[in-house]
Formats: C-alpha cells, structure tokens, sequence
C-alpha cells in the first residue's frame, strides 16, 4: 500500500504545481473545502521540502545547504582542491579552515532554505486555524499539531547552526520586520512547542511505509527533544564566546510535567523508543539498503521513491572517482573523502580495523562486479585513505586520495547517476539514540557502558569503557556520513581546536566558529539583527 505521504505529494503536483502558496493555483475553495483537501494543502505541501533536488534544499540529500556545512567543516569529511577541479573560489578550504564569513554560500542557502519553511509552516497553521468550521476539534489538534512539530523541528536546525536568530511565529510578520531573539529564548520556544504538540501528534513510526510514513510523529518529535536536552549546555548559552558553559546538571527541563535536568531529561526522551520497540538491526549496513523502509532502527527518513519523487541524493555521486562512476554505468564527480583522522579512528591500517570501515568506505583497490576499475592509462583505480590534503594540486594522489562514501547501497536502477534512488535519505536512527543515553549517563555521573557497547556489539567489536573521548570515537564511526559530526564535535568542545589538516584560526579560541555567520543579505534585509560574535 502507498504511504498516505506519497498520496498526498502526488496530489500536490497535480493540484498545486508544489506552488510554495497552493492559492496561487486553485480557488481557496476548492483547496480547502474538505479536510483532506485542507490536510494536502496545509501540512501536506509542508513535506515536500524536507528532501530536494537543488542546491540547499532539504534537510539532506544536496549539495551546499545544511548537511555540507554541518559535515565538510569537520575532521569527518572534507572536498579537497584536486587540481582544476574542486576549488570554487576557495569553497570548500574555507568551509574545512573555517574561514567563513557572512556570504559563504551554502551557509546562505542553509539560512533561506529555513526560513522558506518556517515561512510556509505559518501560513500553513493559520489556515488550518482559518478553516477550521471545516475540521472536527480532533482534526483541526492534529493537523495543527503537526505543522507546528515540522516548525519546530526547522527552528531546532536554526538553533543549532546559527544561535541568536529572528523567530517568526506568524505569517502576517515578515523577515524583514522579525525579531532577533537569544539562543536560550528559541531553544524554550522550540522545547515548548514539540512537548505541547505530542498529545496531538501521532503515536506512529514514520520510517515505515504506511498512513504516517516521513511524517512528523511523536516518535520524531522524541528524537528531537532527546538532541535538545543532550545540546542543552550549548544551546540555552546566549554568549558562547565568553568561556562559560552552563552546567547541563542543573537545565532543568519540563517532560510532560516531570523537572528533570537535561541530562535525565535526554534519557526519559530516549527511553522512549525503548518502549516503542525500537531496536539495533542485526546488519549495520541493511538500514541504508535500496529498500529501508522496512528498518527496526530508522526513525526518521526522506523517503524516496525515483518513479514518483525529484528528490536527490548527490553524496554518492559527488564522492566517486569519475571511472568508478563510469564503471556502474554512472557518472560522478571525485569530490568528496574521508580525512584522515577519521579513517585512523576506524583503525585503518592496523589489524584491528573497525568493521564498520568496510562498509562505509570505498578504499584501496576498487572492483565494480569482479573486474578492477581502471585508470584512465590503464592502472587499477586505488584510493589512499592517508594521502589527503587540503590541496592536492600537484601531489600523485591528486584523483585518487582519500576514502570515498559507501554507506548506501548502490541502487544499480536509479536514475540521474544515482542520484535518484529508492534508498529512503536516514535522519534519524535509534543507535544515535543509543549512544546520546551512553553519553547522557556519563555526563550525569553513571555508567554508559552497557549502551555503548550495545553500538560496539553489533559491529562485532570489542568491549570499550563508555568515556566521553570514546563515545565521541563511536559517534564517528557509528555515524558517519550522517551529518552529525559538527554538533558533536560543538558539544564536546572541539569543533574549535585544531585537528586533521586544519590549525586553529586566528582568535579562534573564543569559540565564535560554534555557530554560523548570519547572512549578510539577511542583514541588510532587517537592520536590527545583531551579526553573531566573531564575524
């Protein structure tokens, strides 16, 4: 059976042409004179931007929007300079060095596209709030509540990616009217706004094909609430430049009527899909298959379907050497690598390589259906995982250095080379709820090591003590590719310190680097927003 998503995107291509304002394509009657009608022309169009086919749209899957600057400014990945190719104006070193600024482009494009959402979320609530002679109260609750998590959970990706931000609660106030607001004041607008939309949100998976499949549920909204508590340090911090950190033991946070503090509110959030039935799939690797739908372990995910979706997933593509792409009948791009300090935290090398490298890696020699890929002089196509630079220009290894992205299986049909695919995009995933009790635990002064090693376990590897520096290892390997690895590295407090390749920039030490530039055009646009510190 189709999903009631899918039905419902279908619907809009017919009825609105994914117009952002369906009005502007049919008479308000006919696009809101029933409740379904109003459900697809509401919180139904809401949907079609969690995933994308341009450039910084969707909450992953494109290029240069938020999963390129979450990822490719940390130790986990980086596009080096290969010769020609891959400079961009200085793009990617800047993103990698962390020499940013308020034009950097996907750091822009991450910003509009979020906006543009939280935009059409509001328009979206006040129409249903508008029409609502039309719903039954249960129907007006759910559908309100859910374009309120969708809001929610866009404004939780503003809070962490950029800090002190306009909250725009309303589609009659306009970005150039909105009203900065500071971290800590998000961060309580958010955590508000997932606890008092629960009730009235689905008590549903939503990785799995059905009525509630890639929507927002109670199980979504637990998830983020669960990222919320464990980034609470960071995030209720309204100057993160000033070397204090509040001390996450005494955030007290409500969950649904119980004080705890952040660390016990993170548990009572995970501890949920416990009791959902969630569980680690026996293979790694089988959540990111062509067909995922079916995983015990997603949580959240773009689905995706090439016969009937736009959707891109371009990582795949744009990490392959060109001849590797060639060889699955596909084209790619030879961008994107592993650094290399993350193959070393995997072991590489060494003869107790971690499991999970093989299945997130292409490295040494590359084979394509038994035969060897080749050069284009006739020598076998071989990555090499150390020889990574930030500019290869002029090094042998210029095309072939660095491990390229493996993780999801190759779907050998899809169309636009590989980009669209049937493997359903991964978000959120129950072993990142895993590891977030083992570190939540640790932090509060307990034991993480039987979640921990729950991860460990699975890959086949061996016991390790749940320390923060040994969670924080498992984080990488676990998820890597996932685009965590910037937030992690914020809360653990290194994303400003030196690693891999990158020095510490000048007067980096402040930590301003912790959140993004504000754009300048966002600026210019509403002179009361304040730039963020640093920049």
């Amino acid at each position: 059976m189709r999903s009631f998503i899918l039905t419902a995107i279908a619907s809009l291509t017919l009825t609105a042409c994914l117009s952002e304002d369906p009005r502007n394509r049919l008479d308000e009657e006919q696009a809101f004179d029933s409740p379904v009608n109003l459900y697809l022309n509401t919180v139904g169009n809401l949907y079609h931007y969690i995933g994308g086919q341009n450039n910084s749209e969707g909450l992953q899957g494109t290029a240069r929007g938020i999963y390129d600057i979450s990822t490719l400014t940390t130790d986990e990945a980086i596009i080096p300079t290969r010769g020609g190719d891959w400079y961009d104006g200085g793009l990617w070193k800047s993103l990698y060095l962390h020499t940013f600024s308020p034009g950097t482009q996907p750091i822009e494009g991450a910003w509009n596209y979020l906006y543009k959402v939280i935009v059409l979320c509001n328009q979206a609530i006040e129409l249903i709030q508008h029409h609502a002679d039309r719903l039954t109260p249960e129907q007006e609750a759910a559908f309100e509540a859910e374009a309120r998590g969708i809001r929610a959970m866009y404004y939780y990706y503003l809070l962490d990616l950029f800090g002190n931000v306009p909250c725009v609660r309303t589609a009659t106030i306009s970005m150039e009217q909105a009203e900065q607001v500071s971290r800590s004041t998000l961060f309580q607008f958010v955590w508000d706004g997932l606890v008092n939309a629960l009730p009235n949100l689905a008590d549903e998976r939503s990785n799995w094909e059905g009525e509630y499949y890639g929507r927002m549920t109670q199980h979504v909204a637990w998830f983020i609430l669960a990222k919320m508590a464990l980034n609470a340090e960071i995030w209720t911090d309204d100057d993160w430049t000033d070397d204090k950190r509040p001390d996450g033991k005494e955030i007290m946070l409500d969950c649904q009527g119980k004080q705890l503090n952040a660390w016990e509110a993170c548990l009572y959030w995970c501890e949920k899909f416990q009791n959902a039935g969630y569980q680690l799939e026996n293979d790694y690797a089988s959540n990111f298959f062509v067909y995922n739908a079916d995983s015990k372990e997603n949580i959240f995910t773009i689905p995706m379907d090439k016969e009937i979706f736009t959707n891109h997933f371009d990582y795949l593509f744009r990490s392959r050497h060109y001849n590797h792409g060639g060889a699955l009948g596909m084209a790619s791009e030879n961008g994107t690598c592993a650094t290399r300090s993350a193959v070393n935290t995997y072991g590489y090398g060494t003869p107790e390589v971690d499991s999970r490298f093989a299945i997130n890696f292409y490295y040494d020699t590359i084979y394509v259906d038994g035969r060897v890929v080749r050069l284009d002089n006739g020598q076998p196509l071989v990555y090499q995982p150390l020889e990574v630079l930030v500019d290869l220009s002029g090094s042998p290894y210029e095309k072939t250095a660095g491990a390229r992205m493996r993780k999801y299986e190759i779907d050998r049909t899809a169309y636009s080379d590989g980009k669209l695919q049937d493997n359903d995009i991964v978000l959120f995933r129950y072993a990142d709820v895993v590891l977030m009790m083992a570190e939540a635990k640790v932090r509060n002064g307990q034991s993480g090591d039987t979640e921990l090693n729950m991860v460990r376990s699975r890959a086949g590897m061996k016991f390790r003590k749940a320390t923060l520096d040994n969670i924080l290892d498992e984080r990488l390997m676990e998820l890597q590719w996932e685009g965590w690895r910037r937030q992690d590295l914020v809360r653990f407090d290194r994303f400003h310190l030196a690693y891999d390749l990158r020095p510490q920039i000048s007067n980096e030490n402040d930590r301003h680097t912790t959140v993004f530039p504000i754009p300048g055009r966002a600026i210019s646009l509403n002179n009361r927003l304040k730039q963020n510190p640093g920049y």
